[in-house]
């Protein structure tokens, strides 16, 4: 049977399962990563596991969100990650070194393998023909501990790609377009495939940029093939010998099908608030402009921030324009800076941030309020930015420049310039000094982990019990994200290893009620419930989304339907999500009804159907889509309760 690239990655690791669409498999993982945000926890998870040494191939630590110092939280934190990092075994990357996803791509990324990292954007990875899959922290530790990796078999989506791109056109327009067409739900439960002789025209950080924002898909991984463009990457690295050809099987199928051809794209834009709200550039040329922002891991590679410079050179940005410069590893800063690049983009206005996620989160860079921010970036979520009620859009580093340069958003090609031609190095920096090995073992057992007054214990989660009666404390539409029920940025994510303070800002971009709500019934003794809509919780893989609500006394969430980490890690702490048989019944329930499901236990063990009682009106039916696996885990309580029970 002939496979396609996807099929052969999961094939090659597969431990138990069918590859059928849907069905629950287990996969052997090679690699991890982990960013300090999600860290924390899955180091603490790791210590409460009584963890030795690194189980995987190889494993990552990177500090690349969290890099204010503004007090001593987050630089315990980073301390407290080194310790950990040289404790049980992994590469530590320390603050300033880039983001975890194209660093990642520079020093480790190999074609064949898979990689499991706790944050949603690790599917860059594939990129460099890895099946590379985000999941919540936990799911993490546990692969760093020498468990599979559960997820349920995605289909496969082809995408072929033919023709070359016109000028002012790049990687950016391409994602863009398969957001244009199918919308932030388009790639649930799929790996995404692109092949076709377009991808001749792309090379291997073109590929990241649309690898990277597959997450806005919702696809569980993105998949390119291993040829000469990866092989040339490699090289540029001094990695050749990592390289290995990877591509489909002539006659390979694919589940779901789409061509783009190159030639016929534009300059696209995602409006705000969201990636799936894409319009032609030329659409909404005119509009003021406040920021404009190049970088991040989702625009990391040498052209992007080359096409910038080269459009500024002996110009500079408008006088109304905050020009931000995000660089995405310090390897390319450190090569922008040979060349002569980033000369030219201090000169034109642009203000130079440390290499890291910054903006991107919410660290930093938040623009004014009321005023429009272009960004390069992967998610315009509301909020995301750090400011409230903010105004993101997004588009490619030309759009972007282009209208850094008028102040007012513009189409790159109404600007009348001859399209830089940039030539991109052979031989790329690679700073290994910047990277720290694992210790030998027997030094590792040496190390005492650093731990500062910031660091809480993880909290102790009851078992699911035979009878749910939860007040419905919350209800939400369609396309929340975790940046809602969880934010990020500078006032957050430091307490992000302290549950029970990260827990107080839970869904306060929504309602800033509700978290001081849902702890006064948790005190009381009594459970809650959240209604949400379609593709709940999509977005970041951050676990805290699941956990701090959960801390309050979060036993059910119910939902048209969910994003697949966030449902992940609902289930790995404990509380039970369960769609709508009709998805007309979320309309009968509101804001403080009281949900009661008897017969928990022999209900989802049973079947996928279970009945509950909205108190003092009707009864509905709920679905769920639990593997066995996960049924037990529920019942313990999580996944940690889980682990326990089992060892």
């Amino acid at each position: 049977m002939p496979f396609n690239v996807t099929q052969k990655l999961i094939q090659s690791h597969l431990l138990d399962g069918s590859m059928v669409p849907g069905e629950e498999i287990a996969l052997q993982i090679d690699q991890t990563l982990c960013q300090d945000a999600t860290g924390t926890l899955v180091m603490l998870e790791l210590e409460a596991m009584g963890l030795d040494r690194v189980k995987t191939e190889l494993s990552a630590q990177y500090v690349d969100h969290n890099l204010i110092q503004e007090d001593y939280k987050n630089a315990d934190d980073h301390l407290f990650l080194q310790s950990a990092a040289n404790r049980f075994g992994l590469w530590f990357s320390r603050a300033g070194n880039g983001v975890s996803h194209p660093v990642h791509m520079e020093f480790f990324g190999k074609p064949g393998k898979l990689l499991v990292g706790s944050d949603s954007h690790t599917c860059a990875g594939g990129a460099m023909s890895m099946l590379a899959i985000g999941a919540g922290g936990l799911e993490v530790a546990m692969v760093i501990a020498g468990h599979p990796f559960h997820v349920k078999m995605p289909r496969v989506f082809g995408v072929k790609l033919t023709g070359k791109l016109p000028e002012w056109v790049s990687a950016k327009d391409i994602i863009l377009e398969m957001l244009r067409r199918h919308g932030v739900k388009g790639g649930v439960d799929c790996v995404i495939e692109y092949h076709g002789p377009g991808l001749n025209h792309l090379n291997a950080w073109d590929r990241h940029v649309i690898a990277n924002m597959g997450a806005e898909l919702g696809a569980t991984g993105t998949v390119f093939p291993s040829d000469k463009e990866t092989l040339k990457f490699l090289q540029a690295h001094g990695r050749e010998a990592d390289w290995t050809a990877l591509s489909a099987d002539k006659g390979a199928k694919y589940d779901l099908h789409d061509e783009i051809d190159l030639s016929t794209l534009e300059p696209l834009i995602a409006l705000p608030s969201s990636p799936g709200n894409v319009v032609p550039v030329r659409e909404v040329v005119g509009r003021d402009v406040y920021q404009s922002y190049i970088g991040s891991s989702a625009n990391p590679g040498y052209r992007d921030f080359a096409i910038s410079a080269l459009m500024l050179k002996g110009k500079h940005v408008n006088s109304s324009v905050s020009f931000d410069v995000n660089p995405a590893s310090r390897n390319m800063l450190e090569e922008l800076a040979r060349d002569g690049l980033l000369a030219e983009l201090i000169h034109a206005g642009g203000r130079i941030h440390q290499a890291g996620c910054n903006g991107c989160i919410g660290m930093g860079q938040a623009p004014a309020s009321g005023r429009n921010s272009l960004r390069t970036g992967p998610r315009n979520f509301p909020g995301r930015s750090g400011t409230k009620e903010d105004s993101v859009y997004l588009c490619s580093p030309e759009t972007a420049t282009a209208s850094a340069l008028a102040g007012k958003i513009t189409d790159p090609r109404d600007l009348g310039m001859a399209y830089p031609k940039i030539k991109v190095p052979k031989k790329n920096i690679v700073n290994k000094a910047t990277m720290q090995p694992p210790l030998p073992q027997e030094e590792a057992r040496k190390i005492k982990l650093v731990k500062g007054p910031n660091i809480a214990s993880l909290p102790a989660l009851e078992p699911l019990p035979d009878q749910i009666k939860a007040v419905v404390a919350l209800k939400v539409g369609d396309n929340i994200s975790t940046d809602e029920i969880l934010p990020a940025g500078a006032r957050v994510l430091p307490y992000r290893s302290n549950i029970p303070k990260i827990s107080e800002f839970a869904f306060d971009i929504i309602d800033e009620t509700y978290a001081k709500r849902a702890k006064t019934l948790r005190d009381e003794g009594q459970r809650h419930a959240i209604i949400g809509g379609d593709n709940y919780g999509q977005g970041s893989s951050r676990e805290h989304a699941a956990l701090a609500p959960r801390f309050l006394g979060l036993q059910l969430v119910i939902a048209k339907s969910f994003a697949r980490i966030h449902w992940e890690n609902l289930v790995n702490f404990g509380v039970l999500p369960l769609t709508f048989a009709n998805p007309e019944d979320y309309q009968r329930i509101k804001q403080n009804d009281v949900i009661i499901i008897d017969d928990v236990i022999s209900a989802i063990r049973s079947g996928n159907d279970l009945t509950a009682l909205i108190e003092g009106k009707n009864e509905i039916r709920l679905r769920h889509r639990l593997s066995k696996r996960q049924i037990e885990i529920l019942l313990a309580g999580g996944l940690i309760n889980w682990v326990k029970k089992s060892s």
